[in-house]
């Protein structure tokens, strides 16, 4: 969070987020401006839809037997989708937001 950073800094609403700590921080400094999510924004996170990808395909109509067979079947669909560059730009045009090369 430094003033020559990317604009401002999206929070969900989590407790830890809202913490008076924080909300003193942000009001110190007049460069930094907090703007808190909705619980639940997909339409603002594109990483709702990477996990959307995954619930509907490689999480769908499983009973995970252990918690390493889970992560393994969220590894398994990650590669997947990393692959898959088109998978990755719906999930970002849902948002309107853009990858600009650096």
């Amino acid at each position: 969070m430094d003033p020559g950073g990317a604009g401002p800094r999206p929070f969900p609403q989590t407790d830890i987020h809202k913490a008076a700590g924080l909300r003193e921080f942000a009001e110190a400094r007049d460069w930094l401006t907090i703007y808190y999510l909705p619980p639940y924004a997909p339409d603002l996170n594109p990483v709702e839809g990477i996990w959307s990808l995954l619930r509907r395909g490689w999480l769908s109509n499983v009973a995970f037997s252990t918690p390493d067979h889970l992560i393994q079947r969220i590894r398994h669909g990650l590669r997947h989708i990393q692959y898959r560059s088109h998978l990755i730009d719906g999930c970002l045009a849902e948002t309107g937001l853009t990858i600009r090369p650096g």
